[in-house]
């Protein structure tokens, strides 16, 4: 884990199968816009590496117009090709370790966990965040695991070495609850990319996980 790394609190999540207006380029481009500090390049259908490695390009340079961070979901062999700052790991990809051998000591790698028992499994692994969920459920995926809800989240915030980004239905109205949980981050998917104006929603995103932060500083938590 490297502490020196800018973990994203603020991700998007790119799809071209919940929506069919925007490709994922272009739906990086407008959340870039809007705020977020991560792409997320999220693509589950049986593309060939070339065409992974030619979309990951176009995310990327929409990304760094903006000064927004790349991150590519899934496979290390495309983050590593076309220079991504991030990746983010399923439960069913790579191994940390051979992840990190991969894209090296400078790139973000970020975990997932379903419940706080894979949480403390992923947290002892080289990793640098934990994406935690599904909070309030997800419509993104075939066969979603179970809703974890607010309390769990809130344990593994609690007891967590490394970051935890929420993810899983989240909105900007549900924002504030998961920051209060002590989520350092969330992940939004449908909330912006099914929006009328994606680069609008993320920029309400941005807005809420602002405020919802000040006010957990000005608590004191």
């Amino acid at each position: 884990m490297n502490l020196l790394l800018a973990i994203p609190r603020l991700q998007v999540i790119t799809d071209e199968t919940v929506q069919t207006r925007h490709s994922h380029a272009a739906l990086a481009a407008m959340a870039a816009r809007g705020g977020a500090d991560a792409v997320q390049f999220r693509e589950k259908r049986a593309w060939t590496t070339r065409q992974r490695i030619e979309v990951a390009r176009a995310c990327l340079a929409a990304c760094e117009a903006e000064g927004a961070i790349l991150l590519v979901d899934d496979f290390a062999d495309v983050a590593l090709a076309v220079g991504a700052g991030a990746i983010h790991l399923g439960k069913h990809d790579l191994d940390v370790e051979t992840a990190r051998r991969i894209v090296g000591p400078q790139v973000i790698i970020g975990g997932t966990a379903n419940s706080y028992e894979e949480a403390t499994a992923v947290w002892a692994t080289d990793i640098d965040y934990i994406g935690v969920g599904p909070i309030y459920g997800t419509r993104s995926k075939a066969n979603p695991a179970p809703d974890m809800g607010l309390d769990t989240l809130a344990r593994i915030c609690r007891d967590s070495p490394v970051p935890v980004v929420a993810i899983g239905s989240i909105t900007a109205e549900r924002i504030p609850e998961v920051i209060a949980a002590g989520a350092y981050g969330v992940a939004v998917l449908s909330a912006v990319v099914s929006a009328a104006d994606p680069m609008e929603a993320t920029a309400r995103c941005r807005e809420a996980l602002q405020a919802a932060l000040a006010e957990r500083q000005a608590a004191g938590a």
